[in-house]
């Protein structure tokens, strides 16, 4: 089973714990406004590649990786599962960490199928790190083109798996900033038992140049940059939400 892949990246550090080798998989349906990884997003782009030719470059500077291990990220790796089996079923066989960075949008648990090969990858999955882009279904929609049920049915799901979750959240000025919303968010994933860790990002701009090269329109022109040090105090309202949900399962 082929996969397509955008690019390698051989020291990633912020795609999970420890030092990472970092696949990017071609194709994602999602359009988030602040993605900037457009580049990504086109289904028959990058380029085919055998799941033991990414093990192979991963095992050439495995001495780097003794902290961390593989993460897949993309465009949506859950797009191309069959690869995703394919590939942590090689790197298991070593005991290898294996990380997804996934929006969870191909998540579908009506799709016999799709479930039946996602069970079989979860086995062979350490960590999920799972965006959630905006709690409020239409304020999703609008952000990123996509409604959000399937991504709040897929961090239901991984709970039921027992697989570890790591949230992310990007802090967008006057888009996902309302404490009203991150307070939701927080008491959404609060109900969560697998949830390990909260990564609440800063939006940047810095990938809307790779939007002028592409030729395709940023929709957030304008919008400045997340203030850096504001964002412990918007972590510390999800936080809230999580604290307020545990609380009131706990009283239960």
């Amino acid at each position: 089973m082929q996969g397509r892949i955008h690019s390698l990246e051989s020291f990633g550090t912020v795609d999970g714990p420890g030092t990472r080798f970092v696949v990017f998989v071609q194709g994602c349906p999602m359009r988030c406004a602040y993605c900037h990884n457009p580049d990504t997003w086109a289904m028959n782009g990058g380029t085919l590649m055998e799941p033991e030719y990414v093990y192979e470059q991963y095992k050439r500077n495995e001495s780097f990786y003794k902290n961390g291990g593989i993460t897949v990220t993309g465009g949506e790796p859950l797009m191309q599962i069959d690869f995703l089996i394919d590939l942590f079923t090689l790197a298991k066989k070593d005991n290898v960490h294996t990380c997804i960075d996934s929006s969870g949008i191909a998540y579908n648990p009506d799709n016999a199928p799709l479930i039946a090969k996602l069970d079989k990858l979860m086995e062979l999955t350490d960590l999920v790190m799972l965006d959630i882009k905006h709690i409020d279904p239409a304020k999703h929609k609008e952000l990123t083109m996509q409604p959000n049920e399937p991504i709040l049915a897929f961090a239901a799901y991984l709970n039921e798996k027992q697989v570890d979750m790591w949230i992310r959240h990007v802090v967008v000025p006057g888009i996902t900033d309302d404490d009203k919303y991150l307070f939701d968010l927080g008491y959404f994933i609060g109900q969560f038992t697998n949830l390990k860790a909260l990564d609440v990002l800063p939006y940047h701009t810095m990938g809307e140049n790779k939007y002028e090269k592409l030729g395709i329109s940023y929709k957030l022109a304008g919008v400045p940059p997340m203030d850096k040090n504001l964002i412990p105090a918007k972590k510390e309202v999800i936080l809230n939400g999580i604290r307020k949900r545990r609380s009131e399962i706990n009283s239960q």
